[in-house]
């Protein structure tokens, strides 16, 4: 399962895996952009609404066809296989994937954290199913093969609506807008304008022969019959304990191993819910805080009992536990 350090953007075939999501949708009627069903359109169909993709050389393979909102850790496993298989390959440069956006970043943060590619892997997706009357898929593919391809790219990325941003920082941040994402402080990496790609930030990809760990990981994560058992809880205004003690009390076939809460503010977590946390980690479950806020990192307080995690999203902090936990 060593991954292969032939060949770089630019160069080589670029293979292009699907999952589904609002990219392959179908609607009805042309207007419709939300009574849509996800996952409907192959591959190999997505690719053949692409101009200008006749010169390069692709593959395609569906790997699924699904909703992303209902993502789980089978589907992440079958995803993760093709890649260490494609990126082995001397003759594969880089790798497209196509995915819904409700979980995209999710799935790239997981991609990121357990691979590590030293070749491109590029995330891309559509705000409007396929048949729309102005379909936005074809275009962000097509910049994704683009940037794909592009010199000096590394990495897990992510393209849509002509930017570029990297797995650990993107977010989803709107409900149907074209350009629902956003790289939060660290911003776009950079943007893609009329064919070209414009860097704004250096590539965050990994160096040749450092992958070693992320190799390992990729076993224990491919041998896993689940991931450990992680809650996201949010502090408010009135929160409580109740649903820590609730979590607590019922083991179930999986017990909670571990518990990320996206406190106020500074990752400030309500009083009476901090005290139930704090009971939970005293009896060996992981406790770790983020903010819910969008801008921004949680920082040190001086006698703070619960452990900061930080610069992550609370959904990528509970994603970032859950393999700690797995990795032992």
């Amino acid at each position: 399962m060593t991954q292969s350090n032939k060949g770089s953007a630019g160069a080589g075939i670029t293979v292009v895996l699907a999952t589904g999501g609002t990219i392959a949708g179908r609607a009805e009627h042309p207007d419709d952009h939300v009574g849509y069903v996800a996952g409907q359109i192959s591959a190999a169909d997505l690719l053949s609404a692409v101009p200008g993709c006749s010169g390069v050389p692709l593959e395609a393979e569906q790997v699924v066809q699904m909703d992303s909102k209902d993502m789980a850790l089978p589907v992440w496993q079958a995803l993760v296989q093709r890649l260490v298989h494609h990126l082995a390959r001397p003759e594969v440069g880089s790798v497209v994937i196509t995915h819904g956006t409700d979980t995209l970043e999710e799935t790239a943060f997981l991609l990121h954290s357990v691979l590590q590619p030293v070749k491109p892997v590029v995330l891309t997706c559509a705000m409007r199913p396929a048949t729309a009357l102005m379909a936005d898929g074809p275009q962000n593919l097509r910049d994704a093969l683009l940037l794909a391809r592009h010199p000096g790219v590394g990495g897990v990325l992510v393209a849509c609506a002509g930017q570029v941003f990297c797995a650990r920082s993107v977010t989803k941040v709107h409900t149907h807008r074209l350009d629902a994402f956003d790289g939060g402080e660290t911003g776009a990496l950079a943007v893609i304008e009329n064919g070209s790609v414009r860097s704004l930030h250096p590539w965050p990809h990994r160096r040749a022969g450092s992958s070693e760990h992320a190799l390992l990981a990729v076993e224990q994560f491919l041998a896993a019959d689940a991931l450990p058992r992680v809650a996201l809880l949010t502090s408010h205004a009135d929160a409580d304990g109740d649903l820590v003690a609730a979590l607590l009390a019922h083991a179930g076939e999986q017990p909670v191993r571990g518990i990320v809460v996206a406190g106020t503010g500074n990752g400030s977590v309500h009083q009476r819910l901090a005290a139930a946390l704090l009971q939970a980690q005293a009896q060996g479950i992981r406790v770790l805080r983020t903010t819910r806020c969008a801008r921004g990192e949680v920082l040190e307080q001086v006698g703070h009992d619960l452990p900061k995690i930080s610069p992550l999203s609370p959904v990528k902090a509970r994603l970032a536990l859950a393999l700690a936990l797995l990795a032992g």
